[in-house]
């Protein structure tokens, strides 16, 4: 037999993809390990990478590094962690002491990762383990100076390899969280969720609203026999409501009491919040007012997310 070409089985005037075609390259994943003196802060960094959707663990062996990292670079694309962060640190005590050497090995296999080790004066790190009233974990029979001096010792190396290093002494909760935050993803990690909720008081008020508006001083579109059956979705029931006298007046101006009440919530760290917007079954007013005032927020950069909670009960 003799070996003949493949046919051609693309059309005329249409360009053939070769077999081995690149797929879509997806973002270089970040490994994050975190580290520090015990009562530093760690876990309060943990919880702000949580909260920006990191894949995190606490109290990892150092041997389990290298496993982790799997998550990383095997398993099917979209079902990889593309942003992880490992709490490693001395709780780990036996399990600890080969921390340099998987360190060097991630290094020598082409792991990138980050060190981000967290330290404090050791007045402060006295005073806050005597608040909590727990032992160091490396006090033994000594006092929380010696198991602070013994921590020190045998974190000497890391915090030299560290990428960043955060003083925590004089910063509070929130402090650290800014500083972290600044740490892995810069300034534009300051970005409030809000949520805008419409409900009826008549089926109570929601139980985690940070705000609740009531707009039932705006005649009611139920009595209007054409848009009864309509909700505040559709566009007959919600140029009716803000149509009505002071309803685009009080949408402008509410929104705009909210902002450095949005502002302060940065400010203290709280990244979400509850507006609820109620008329008297969630279904005409409450359901078109918080729609503007969803569109009023977004105009001005925020990032909001509209829902309403009783509509379809009656």
């Amino acid at each position: 037999m003799t070996d003949e070409p493949s046919p051609i089985t693309v059309p005329a005037g249409i360009p053939a993809l070769e077999a081995a075609a690149e797929g879509p390259r997806l973002e270089a994943p970040q490994l994050l390990i975190i580290t520090g003196m015990s009562g530093a802060g760690r876990t309060r960094a943990a919880a702000v990478l949580e909260d920006l959707d990191w894949y995190v663990v606490d109290n990892l062996p150092a041997q389990m590094l290298t496993h982790l990292v799997g998550m990383l670079t095997s398993g099917p694309t979209g079902q990889r962690a593309q942003r992880l962060a490992a709490v490693v640190d001395v709780r780990g005590r036996e399990f600890f002491a080969d921390v340099r050497e998987v360190l060097d090995g991630l290094r020598a296999a082409g792991v990138d990762h980050r060190i981000l080790f967290l330290d404090a004066s050791d007045e402060v790190l006295v005073r806050r383990y005597e608040q909590v009233r727990r032992p160091h974990p490396l006090q033994g029979e000594g006092r929380i100076l010696d198991g602070i001096a013994a921590e020190r010792a045998v974190l000497g190396d890391l915090r030299e390899r560290a990428d960043t290093v955060i003083d925590t002494s004089e910063l509070n909760v929130h402090d650290l969280a800014r500083e972290v935050r600044s740490v892995v993803v810069g300034s534009t990690a300051d970005v409030l969720r809000v949520s805008v909720l419409s409900f009826g008081f008549k089926y109570g008020i929601p139980l985690d609203a940070d705000h609740v508006v009531d707009v039932r001083f705006l005649a009611n579109p139920y009595w209007v026999t054409e848009l009864r059956h309509l909700t505040g979705r559709d566009a007959p029931v919600r140029d009716y409501v803000l149509g009505l006298p002071g309803a685009v007046q009080f949408v402008d101006r509410y929104v705009d009491a909210l902002e450095p009440v949005l502002a302060g919530y940065l400010n203290e760290e709280k990244r979400y919040v509850t507006i609820a917007v109620g008329c008297t079954g969630g279904k005409h007013r409450s359901v078109a007012i918080s729609e503007a005032v969803a569109a009023r927020l977004r105009e001005r950069g925020h990032q909001v997310a509209v829902s309403a909670r009783d509509l379809g009960k009656e």
